[in-house]
């Protein structure tokens, strides 16, 4: 069961109060310290006490922006898509270089369920397929990308994920998406695929249960296989760090050539050169929704899938001259 957005909002608003005890705090060691008659310092108290009461004032509003006014339901803002398309088409065409393949096995009209293989723990690839896809269309079609729960919880980084089309990764939110004839990008591996270290690079892990080949029946959206290679390269993982993370809500903590060495720089990623190969849509148009509670087809549909992806990425692999172009 999926939690109701009030208890989803309940973390953020426990660390709102926090910040605004820890400034109300301040403010009156300020005030104490800085108290008329003791040195001449009564515009400065009051400086410092307004500065304060400004800042206690945005913590509420912290990781918020004003809105275009064209925002769907999921939080996509047409306006900040437009923004970013710049640096997108950068990072596609000149910082990673990207040789995309196969965009005529897409659909022409209705529906579809992209399902690719996950690299690293920030969706760079589902931002680089949703790019591809739209200049291919002429923008009349963006597709949305699932992101984890963990990464969607973060104070910063969910709503700039949002407005950019990240959607929360459950199995209500992509049927919705595709039942009003939109376009998804689902990453079946999850957790275990963005989590692989180096060299483990492009062996797809287990797909779970099967959920991306239901909803594709119970929807009748195409499913199309999609092979990103690059992805994980632009931050290889050495080797992972459990404790440390899980102190600060991450399910692991990254340790890559560049960071934590780097500091705030070890965050940029490195530009590898970037192969997606759009795949053909799987034979699944004459089943039915029904077809969808049928283990064994379920199960065989999804391993055909998952062989699918990983013969686009050995093609990807092969086509690439090499890491870095």
């Amino acid at each position: 069961m999926s939690d109701t957005p009030s208890e989803r909002s309940e973390p953020r608003e426990a660390g709102l109060d926090e910040i605004r005890t820890a400034l109300d705090d301040l403010r009156g060691e300020i005030d104490r310290r800085f108290r008329p008659g003791e040195g001449g310092s009564e515009d400065l108290a009051r400086d410092w006490i307004e500065l304060f009461d400004e800042l206690r004032a945005r913590a509420g509003r912290f990781g918020m922006a004003e809105h275009s006014g064209e925002v769907d339901e999921f939080g996509m803002d047409a306006e900040a898509v437009r923004r970013a398309r710049p640096l997108l088409d950068f990072l596609q065409d000149r910082y990673w270089r990207a040789d995309v393949g196969g965009l005529g096995n897409l659909p022409p009209t209705g529906p579809c369920l992209l399902v690719a293989n996950r690299s690293g723990l920030l969706p760079y690839d589902g931002l680089l397929i949703a790019h591809a896809v739209a200049r291919w269309r002429g923008d009349a079609v963006r597709p949305r990308f699932l992101v984890a729960d963990w990464l969607m919880t973060l104070p910063f980084v969910q709503p700039a994920l949002a407005r950019l089309g990240g959607v929360r990764a459950c199995r209500e939110n992509a049927q919705r998406l595709l039942a009003d004839g939109g376009w998804v990008i689902a990453f079946p591996e999850g957790q275990k695929g963005a989590a692989k270290v180096f060299r483990e690079r492009y062996r797809l892990q287990r797909f779970g249960r099967g959920g991306v080949v239901r909803v594709a029946l119970e929807t009748g959206a195409p499913l199309v296989p999609v092979g990103v290679v690059g992805a994980e390269e632009a931050h290889p993982i050495l080797f992972k760090v459990g404790t440390l993370a899980r102190a600060v809500g991450l399910p692991f903590l990254p340790v890559t050539p560049t960071f934590p060495w780097l500091g705030p720089l070890g965050a940029v990623p490195l530009p590898s050169k970037w192969v997606i190969r759009f795949g053909e849509p799987l034979a699944i148009d004459r089943l039915a929704p029904d077809d969808a509670r049928d283990e064994l087809l379920v199960s065989r549909l999804t391993e055909e899938l998952r062989g699918e992806i990983q013969r686009l990425l050995e093609e990807g692999l092969h086509a690439r001259p090499g890491v870095w172009g």
